[in-house]
Formats: C-alpha cells, structure tokens, sequence
C-alpha cells in the first residue's frame, strides 16, 4: 500500500501547517524520501505521530510511505533499489550484518512484542516443547525470541520443530491446533487470545530484558547514506521530535493513532501493543548511542543471524550502526 502525499496531507495536513491544494514553495523543495515500514506501532508509532505534530515538515522533508508485511520483504525492496530507506524490528540486525543496508536511527526496544504462546492442555513446561511444532516467522523478531527464549530454559532450539510460515499464517496454525505453539509479535497475540480457549502465554521478551534486547529501527541503503547525511539528519530531527511528543503524551498520541491510522483497532487493543514496547525520551537515546548500549544491543541480535543464516564474515554493529549522525544532530 503506497500513501501518497496527498492523502498524507489531507489526513494529517493541518496540523502540519500545510494544504493540499497550494502547498507553500518550501514544501516543494524538500526531498522527497521513499520510506518502507511495517503497519505496527512499534514501528510506524513515530511517523504518524510526526504528520500530527508537523514534525516531519518543520524538519524539511516529505516521505512517500510504501507498507510492508515484514522486515525481510523491506530490505529486498531497499536493496533492489526500489526504497531509500526503511523501518522495521530485529531484522535491522540481519541484512546489515551482511554488508547489506547502514543503521542510522533505533526506534524502540521491542520490550514484549515478542511472545510464545502455547494450548495449555499439550504443554505445561518449557521441557513440553521438545520435540514438538512452534510455527512463527523466520528471522524476524518472533524468531530471534524464541531462540533466546528456549535456550534460557535449557531447551535446544535444535530439539524443536520449527515450522516457518508468515505471521498470520502461523497463527492460523495455531488456532486450528495444527501446532501446539506458536512464537508471534504483537497483535497476532488478541486473536490466539480470543479465539483458543485454553492458551496460554509462556513467556514474552520482557523475560530477557536488558540482556537480550530487540531494538528495531531505520536503515538505508550504503549509498544512500554516502550521499544524503543531511537527509538523513532531517529524519533523526523530524524523528525525535515526533517520539519526545509520544514518550510525553502516551494517551493523546495512542488516540491519535487509533483515530487516523488504526482505525479497525480498538483503542484499548492499541494501548496493549504500545505497552509491548519500551520507547525513550530523544535525551536518553543519545546516552544509550554514546556509552555503547545500542551497539552492544544490536550484535547481541546479529549474533543470533549470524548462527542461524551462517552468515560469513559477517560486519559488526559497529560499522553497520553509525552512531555519530544522531549525536551529532540531538543537542542536549
């Protein structure tokens, strides 16, 4: 689903400052950036929050928002060209690692988004799982979970089964109890809750946190970051921005979102997803840029790809994460 301008801007163009028809001059001299995301608010929370304030405008830049089903699906679109860049969870620990895409900008922690969900009539304890089906998604987030999750309870991920099938699909899985367990993100949980009496929620990333923490973010292509660092320090402060005013105004910023973008979400399914996440003030990112803590939390994830996917010579956050354009641009 490709948004255009004009419907960005007749949904959130007042509040811009801006207007559909006879938009000022400066608005059709900004760069225009082609932008993939994930229709979730651990991921696309900020941007929408950005049109309500007018953030994206005061910082002097326009977004074409093109949404995607997952963080894979995002970065073969941006390596084949057809991206700038993107926004999506843990896979912004993969492909980078490969040599494939720079990491600019984190968004979040993805505090709880991440759960295993089990039918509580076949599994009672971790040790249940062995030798049994999980169905989830493949080297997304829910993945990178379950690993971390099975090992820290003395399960082998080798003595599972995992069946990989795309999100909806693994949960459609589980609801007919073609499989006794599913590991999913946020908000494919309200359907497994809704609709499977007797499950249960193993655990859920929280368990893991700080140690094994899953930060998504932005990344771009290699190029694209060559060329365009003050592009890219347009959307940090456009960014910024935008999550201070959701960190500071949680609930008018969630009914905004459930309003505009969200609208088939209940508000009170809207508030449970944004309490999966753990977002910070702009201020306390840049702490966690300068003393290494995002770095460190970002090879923790690539790590894991790299035994997975047995990705060879694999690059280290520290040279896919470029910290400094963040620092430089957040003052204070």
């Amino acid at each position: 689903m490709t948004i255009s301008r004009r419907q960005l801007l007749q949904g959130a163009g007042a509040a811009a400052g801006l207007s559909v028809i006879g938009a000022p001059a400066i608005a059709q001299s900004r760069p225009r950036v082609k932008v993939g995301y994930l229709h979730t608010p651990a991921v696309d929370g900020q941007i929408w929050d950005g049109y309500a304030i007018g953030s994206w405008g005061k910082a002097g830049v326009e977004l074409d928002l093109i949404n995607f089903t997952t963080g894979l699906e995002l970065f073969q679109a941006m390596i084949g060209g057809s991206l700038d860049m993107l926004v999506t969870g843990a896979v912004v620990s993969n492909f980078p690692a490969r040599g494939q895409g720079k990491v600019f900008l984190i968004n979040d922690v993805e505090f709880a988004t991440a759960q295993l969900w089990v039918r509580g009539d076949q599994i009672k304890t971790y040790a249940d799982l062995k030798g049994k089906k999980i169905s989830t998604t493949a080297g997304t987030t829910a993945h990178v979970f379950l690993d971390t999750a099975l090992r820290a309870n003395g399960v082998d991920p080798k003595d599972v089964e995992i069946v990989n099938q795309r999100m909806s699909e693994a949960v459609t899985s589980f609801i007919s109890g073609a499989v006794p367990a599913v590991a999913l993100w946020v908000p494919f949980n309200i359907a497994v809750r809704d609709k499977v009496p007797g499950a249960r929620k193993l655990v859920d990333a929280s368990a893991f946190y700080p140690q094994a923490a899953i930060v998504g973010g932005w990344a771009t292509r290699a190029d694209y970051y060559d060329r365009n660092r003050d592009v890219l320090k347009r959307i940090i402060s456009g960014w910024a921005s935008a999550n201070d005013y959701f960190v500071g105004n949680p609930d008018a910023a969630l009914d905004t979102l459930q309003k505009k973008y969200y609208k088939q979400v209940p508000i009170t399914d809207l508030k449970e997803q944004f309490g999966g996440q753990k977002m910070f003030t702009s201020a306390e990112w840049k702490k966690l840029y300068a003393d290494g803590t995002v770095t460190q939390w970002l090879q923790q994830v690539t790590d894991f790809f790299v035994r997975f996917a047995n990705i060879s010579n694999p690059v280290p956050a520290s040279q896919y994460f470029d910290s400094k354009l963040y620092l430089e641009t957040i003052k204070g």
